[in-house]
């Protein structure tokens, strides 16, 4: 056996860039490793941020009870409200409506999972569209929400409600700041001008600000945005452009006056040349137009988005470019990519804030000595790389699996080739309405049925064990589902009155 040596601990960390990204990594690793670490964050009011309205997935309630973050405080402070998930209309064609909801679809029998009974009764003209029998997807339309109620029977829907959430990404990076100070987070306002290299290693030692300041770590965390100051522009980590599967490069965003009680789920209209997102929020509506400038001009693209708002713009349109795509590390040498610094996936499945926090549960869980070794980085890229492939894929599908052939952008994605993995995926599903999640990929069984049935795939036939049931027990169970979740969804408030008794937001 070899003897154990002693290695020196990591003991300052220097978050470089604010932001959602910023106070998110500042937070979590303040509150995780307490003070043991000293974690000091630098960023630039001059820069500002991105932030628009910002729509989430349901694991960002595990990041909230890590740093002991209050719902219902967070929810009046960001001006948020909920999600059951999305709604997207003309993707599979104009006309065309599903609402892709969190949660579960029905209740399994045996080995089999609810759909494959559901694929059967429906060939038999005997069972409603596949929303019908999830609670999110009939909740959603209906203004209906509620979180979990503490006496719910273990076997109701209601105990089991799935939801993320909608907020002011502008108002939620202010208050994980507060958070994050509270916790022994450090900020130092200034713009860094230059990043000091070790001269034989090619480690970072330090960042030099505007005031001549130099902020000195063991560990750097890059949060500078699509800029990717440490991780690009010093280290060249080198990018995976993804472009040719994903098109879209722009984004408009505007907000407009609410003119309705806010929706339990966040909107994505399909258009000519990308899509349109609305996230209801507690004081106004988040909007905007994610598209291709090679299908769309800028103009175009701002005169349909201001032309189809709920209420009065409150602003001009904010455009936004981008490049779809990840840093071929994340993690080299001492410094991590945490946010847009690491790599962007379109907003298109609300998978953004997730991305940032697996990136920092998966550090902190490799977290190293000085001495970083290499196993520890290369397990970390491996991890992430697959994380953001399988998003990548998900989000290709929608685009992918449409029958609109109405103008060049989607003739363009429809005809276009795509990654194996993703046409393994689909390949499957239409031979039986079979779909295996690999490891921990974010979206699993329930998401990849809606939105493959939702844009039009449909499956062959279903999986042979369906057989081995009673067609009456198989009948009466999806007529049971339906009615348990038509009952459960009638005793639910609606969205905006649980808002009101529970975090209504001070009136701004």
């Amino acid at each position: 056996m070899t003897r154990q040596q002693a290695k020196r601990p990591i003991k300052t960390i220097a978050v470089i860039g604010g932001g959602t990204a910023g106070w998110m990594s500042a937070a979590a690793i303040s509150k995780s490793f307490g003070k043991n670490i000293q974690v000091q964050l630098v960023e630039s009011e001059e820069i500002g941020l991105i932030g628009v309205g910002e729509a989430t997935v349901p694991h960002i309630s595990a990041f909230n009870r890590l740093i002991n973050i209050d719902e219902a405080e967070f929810v009046r402070q960001t001006q948020g409200t909920f999600k059951l998930g999305i709604q997207f209309n003309d993707w599979g064609k104009i006309g065309d409506s599903y609402v892709h909801g969190f949660g579960t679809i029905g209740r399994d029998l045996g080995l089999m999972p609810f759909h494959q009974y559901w694929l059967k009764a429906r060939a038999a003209g005997k069972a409603k569209d596949i929303a019908h029998y999830s609670l999110n997807t009939v909740a959603a339309p209906l203004g209906k929400f509620m979180a979990p109620p503490r006496d719910a029977p273990a076997n109701s829907p209601l105990a089991e409600i799935a939801y993320a959430y909608h907020f002011d990404a502008v108002l939620y990076a202010r208050f994980l700041r507060k958070h994050a100070e509270a916790l022994g987070v450090q900020r130092t306002e200034g713009k860094v001008i230059a990043v000091n290299q070790n001269g034989e290693t090619g480690f970072v030692e330090s960042v030099t600000l505007e005031s001549g300041a130099q902020i000195s770590a063991d560990l750097f965390i890059d949060c500078t945005g699509f800029r990717a100051l440490l991780i690009e522009d010093t280290l060249q980590a080198g990018f995976e452009d993804w472009t040719h599967w994903l098109p879209c490069d722009r984004a408009l965003a505007v907000p407009c006056e609410k003119v309705e009680a806010p929706t339990p789920y966040t909107r994505s209209t399909a258009r000519s040349a990308g899509w349109q997102w609305r996230i209801p929020l507690q004081h106004r509506t988040g909007n905007g137009y994610v598209y291709s400038s090679q299908f769309i001009s800028d103009s175009d693209a701002t005169d349909m988005l201001l032309g189809s708002l709920d209420g009065r713009a409150l602003a001009d349109p904010k455009p936004i470019r981008f490049r779809t795509g990840k840093r071929r590390k994340l993690w080299d040498k001492n410094v991590v990519a945490i946010g847009l610094a690491g790599g962007f996936i379109e907003p298109l499945e609300s998978t953004a804030i997730f991305l940032i926090q697996a990136g920092i549960s998966r550090f902190m869980s490799l977290f190293p000595h000085t001495d970083f070794e290499p196993v520890l980085q290369n397990t970390y890229n491996a991890q992430m790389q697959f994380e953001y492939e399988r998003i990548r894929d998900f989000i290709i599908l929608h685009y992918h699996a449409t029958e609109r052939d109405d103008s060049e952008f989607w003739n363009y994605v429809r005809t276009m080739s795509i990654p194996s993995s993703l046409q393994g995926y689909m390949d499957l599903f239409a031979a039986d309405g079979q779909f295996f999640r690999e490891g921990t990929e974010l979206f699993g069984l329930t998401s990849w049925v809606q939105v493959m049935l939702g844009q039009g795939i449909r499956p062959r036939s279903y999986h042979p064990a369906v057989d081995w049931v009673k067609d009456e027990d198989m009948l009466s169970l999806v007529s049971h589902v339906e009615k348990v979740v038509s009952s459960n969804v009638a005793l639910m408030p609606r969205h905006e009155d649980f808002i009101a008794r529970h975090c209504a937001a001070v009136s701004v």
